[in-house]
Order: structure tokens, then C-alpha cells, then sequence
């Protein structure tokens, strides 16, 4: 058995046999955390905290060493026998052995030094590589400096102390990519390739996941007091009032031996479904550094709109009110197309909203977002998981790379909608990230780049008057803007983009292949 099985199957005896209680000898050797083990990866440039069980009053002794670095540190378990031993950063680096001592002795080898991302959300970041088109990438996969580990699905209703892990860190091979989160996969591979940091992935996300259960206690408490109030003041009113009008007509029903109505259900409140999943899965690791998070969530909140943004907030500023990190990145993917197409001009169906509160959640600091509604073919749009995630691996990685590893200069996203002005009856509008340019372009869903369609037509705006009534427009490219109008509606007020549950058919881009996000100028 070669030194890393042995160090690996060490942690797992002493654990299991703290586990199951057997005697004070095994209780009082040294154990590690679950996130802890062969293979593993600390963030670069923070501060490298370990932690553990021991005897209650034990020192420990803590080491990490490489070629050239090696930090130290010890400390004495508390009285229920915890520990925790913080080391000085260092650089990115690997082959790096970790030695814990005290009654007895732990080494994990094979460690690295890197950035660290969060892979997070429901069932589309969860996807693994083998669900997904990536069957020839995850065979190519030689990529020792990319790690991953999986954490497993539980809900608590109190903070835990360890994350559901129950296997080891992985370095990503043609053996173990296909299990690898596979927007995660690409995105660490074009971060991987782009700069030469390893890349670690904390694989924690959980399929059919609501927003609400992720958030931290912190989070709502600095950003989900104003709808905690307007439960109180405004939605409960109202219930007591209809509950009291219920109470009398049940009293008189059951005097007259009518059937009795159906008792009025309490509006749930805003803080109701918080934070299980956090408990669970995200608190055990908020002691460990890392370097940002990719989010990929929405469908379980599909019919929301303007209160998705609130719990946006409440989950971006909770996390990073618990990691210390207040301007950790964020980047995260808006909805992609979903079901069939209308021919609705208004638009408004399904996720439409929903994708427009994930807009609005980029005036949170150091966030971007991800378009994602030209990654579906048409043919398979009823698939909620769509299989091409190399796009949105490699979009989120423009924003990273933007933003966290020195290429300013780099365009991180598709045309977002700035402003419009009203020109007789035409509307021009204006975009943030409108690059080098913008041009209609032809994409069929699948990971094939985006070319230029010289002879084409913006298709999916539509206008509207002040009377509200929405029609398909005429859309122009004129420079950096574009130029809508209708026939229909003389004097325009209002513009909508893309707006629909599946706006199959859209077709604006910048000229570095990136989409525009769906938009509506209007509040109606």
C-alpha cells in the first residue's frame, strides 16, 4: 500500500472508530475534520486553518511542508476535545505534505496550494460531466492541479460543525472527471489553463433546491428585515382579518349543521424554509478559506420575480458575512431557456421575471452574470438540465478571469441593457459590455461558437405606448446601440427584450461571441 492510501485509510479508522465510542484510547487520538484528507487543497494567500477532536487539554501539533515552505503551529484541545490550528498563507504551490501530531501521528500527502471555488446551487451546477456532452473532455482530463470533493444532501435546523462528506478529495483524471460538477469542470479548466493556479472545487450543491434554505441566519438578518416587517405590518392584518371573518361564518354554519369552509391558511413568512441547507452544507465550511463562489439556481423559485433579488442579497451578503470575505467574487447563471415558444410580444411567461430579478442582482459588488438562453436547442428545450454546460463553464470563467486574475481587458459578458432614449417614434438603446461591437449572430443551442450573421435580423423586441399594448419590433444595430421601432406603435415608451419563458430566436450579441441578457425597460 503506497504512503497516500496508508495516510487516507489512517484518518478513516481513527474517525470511524471515534465514531462508534470505542474506549478512551481511540477517543483520544488525534482526528481531523471531514474536509481534510489526501489529495486536498488549501486557498493560496489565506490564512490555513485545521482542525480536529483530540483528548480535551492535549496539545497539538500541526505542520505543513513542501519543497521550499513550511509553516507550524500548535495548540491544546478544548475541554469537549476540539481544536483548531491557524498557519500562515502561502503561495500557490504543490506536493506538500501534512503532518498532524499529538498521542498519535496523521500525514496527508499529495496536498496542494491554489484558489478554491464554491460550486453551488441546484440541479444544473450539480450535473456531472458524465450527464452531460463532456464524454471525450472528461476522457482527455489529465489534470492533476484541478481537485474536487462532493458533499453529500442534509438539511439541519441547527448549525453543524462538519460538512456531509464522506469521501476524499480527487485530482481530476480521465477516471474521475466524469463524476466532477461539470459547469465547475470547465470553468476550472479555462481558470487552470488560462494561469497555472491549481483549482479546487467544493462540489456542494443539491438537485430541486429552493434559494431560501441556502441563505445564512446572517443574511437575513441584514437584508430580509424590510419583508419581515411587511409580513407583519401588512400580510398578517390581512389574515387576521380574513380568519376573523372565517370564525363567524364557521360559527354560523355550525349552528345551522352546514358544511363548514376550509380555515384560511397563514401567509408564509419571509424568513419560513431558511437556512436547513446552510446549516448543514455551508456552515461546517465557513471556517475555510476560499477564493469566490459560481452559483447556478432559480428553477425552484421560477415563479418569483423582484423578491428573488431580496434572497440574491440575503445569500450573497450572508456568505460573505460568515467567510469574513466581504468582497468575495460571486458569479452565477441566469436561467436558461426552458419549454416551448410564444408568440406573445408582451412576453412576461414563465421565468421571465425570475431571469430579471437575476439581472437586477448585479448591482450586488463583485458579482457577474452568466446568459444562458442560446445554450438549449430548440429540439430539446423541454429538458430542464441541458446538456451543454461548457459554455457556461467558459462564461463564468471570463468573469473570473476578468475580475480576479489581471485580464481587464477582457469582455466578461454579453450586451446588459444600460438605458434607452426616445427619438420621435424610435427608441434607442444603450448596453454596459457592448465590446467591440454589436451583430446579430447564429448559434443552434450546443457548445459550437456563435458566428456573425451578416445577412440576419434582430428578432425578439418588441415595443409599447403609454396604452401598454406590446408589439413586435424592427431592431437596428447602429454602432454600439441599437435602434427599435413599430409600426404599430407611433409614440413608443417601452422596450422588451428576449422576454419570455423560451425567447427562441434571439439574436443580439457583442462581436466576442457573448449574448445579450433578456430585459424589459418598463416596471408594469
Amino acid at each position: 500500500m503506497n504512503g497516500s492510501a496508508v495516510g487516507f485509510r489512517l484518518v478513516s479508522l481513527v474517525l470511524f472508530a471515534s465514531a462508534l465510542g470505542l474506549g478512551g484510547a481511540a477517543r483520544a487520538e488525534v482526528t481531523l475534520g471531514k474536509l481534510f484528507s489526501d489529495t486536498m487543497m488549501f486557498q493560496r494567500d489565506a490564512p490555513i486553518r485545521v482542525w480536529g477532536t483530540a483528548a480535551p487539554g492535549e496539545m497539538v501539533k500541526v505542520r505543513l511542508v513542501g519543497k521550499t515552505d513550511e509553516r507550524k503551529g500548535e495548540t491544546k484541545a478544548d475541554d469537549k476535545g476540539g481544536w483548531l490550528v491557524e498557519l500562515t498563507a502561502l503561495a500557490a504551490g504543490t506536493d506538500l505534505e501534512l503532518t498532524v501530531t499529538a498521542a498519535n501521528t496523521l500525514v496527508l500527502r499529495n496536498v496542494i496550494v491554489g484558489d478554491i471555488w464554491l460550486c453551488s446551487g441546484q440541479s444544473n451546477m450539480e450535473w456531472s460531466l458524465g450527464q452531460c456532452d463532456g464524454a471525450e473532455d472528461a476522457k482527455a482530463a489529465d489534470l492533476p492541479l484541478i481537485r474536487r470533493i462532493k458533499f453529500n444532501h442534509v438539511n439541519s435546523p441547527s448549525a453543524q460543525a462538519e460538512p456531509p462528506v464522506t469521501g476524499a478529495w480527487q485530482a481530476c483524471s480521465p477516471q474521475t472527471a466524469s463524476g466532477f460538477t461539470a459547469a465547475g469542470f470547465y470553468f476550472a479548466r479555462e481558470l487552470h489553463a488560462q494561469t497555472g493556479v491549481p483549482i479546487g472545487l467544493l462540489d456542494d450543491n443539491w438537485g430541486g433546491t429552493a434559494i431560501e434554505p441556502w441563505i445564512a441566519p446572517e443574511g437575513i438578518d441584514d437584508t430580509m428585515k424590510p419583508a419581515i416587517a411587511a409580513w407583519r405590518t401588512e400580510q398578517l392584518p390581512k389574515y387576521f382579518d380574513e380568519l376573523e371573518r372565517w370564525l363567524v361564518r364557521a360559527r354560523a354554519d355550525a349552528a345551522s349543521g352546514a358544511a363548514i369552509a376550509a380555515m384560511p391558511t397563514m401567509p408564509p413568512g419571509p424568513a419560513a424554509g431558511y437556512s436547513g441547507i446552510y446549516n448543514a452544507m455551508i456552515h461546517p465550511i465557513v471556517r475555510f478559506p476560499i477564493k469566490g463562489t459560481i452559483w447556478y439556481q432559480g428553477e425552484s423559485n421560477g415563479a418569483e420575480g423582484e423578491s428573488y433579488l431580496r434572497k440574491m442579497e440575503a445569500l450573497v451578503g450572508g456568505w460573505r458575512k460568515v467567510w469574513g470575505q466581504p468582497q468575495m467574487p460571486f458569479y452565477y447563471v441566469q436561467l436558461a431557456s426552458y419549454q416551448k415558444p410564444t408568440d406573445n410580444p408582451a412576453g412576461a411567461d414563465g421565468w421571465a421575471k425570475l431571469r430579471e430579478a437575476q439581472r437586477h442582482a448585479l448591482r450586488i459588488p463583485h458579482t457577474g452574470m452568466v446568459v444562458a438562453i442560446d445554450t438549449v436547442p430548440l429540439a430539446v428545450a423541454g429538458d430542464i438540465h441541458p446538456k451543454n454546460k461548457y459554455d457556461l463553464g467558459m462564461r463564468l470563467a471570463r468573469w473570473a478571469l476578468h475580475r480576479d486574475y489581471g485580464q481587464a481587458g477582457l469582455v466578461p459578458s454579453g450586451p446588459l441593457f444600460k438605458g434607452m432614449k426616445v427619438e420621435g417614434g424610435t427608441v434607442r438603446l444603450e448596453f454596459d459590455h457592448a465590446g467591440s461591437g454589436l451583430m446579430v449572430g447564429l448559434k443552434d443551442g450546443t457548445r459550437k461558437p456563435v458566428v456573425e450573421d451578416p445577412a440576419g435580423t434582430l428578432k425578439r423586441f418588441a415595443v409599447a405606448g403609454a396604452d401598454k399594448k406590446w408589439a413586435w419590433a424592427d431592431a437596428v444595430i447602429d454602432g454600439k446601440t441599437v435602434v427599435v421601432s413599430s409600426k404599430e406603435v407611433k409614440e413608443p415608451v417601452a422596450v422588451r427584450y428576449a422576454f419570455s419563458m423560451n425567447p427562441d430566436g434571439a439574436n443580439l450579441y457583442n462581436r466576442e461571441g457573448l449574448p445579450a441578457s433578456p430585459f424589459r425597460s418598463d416596471d408594469w
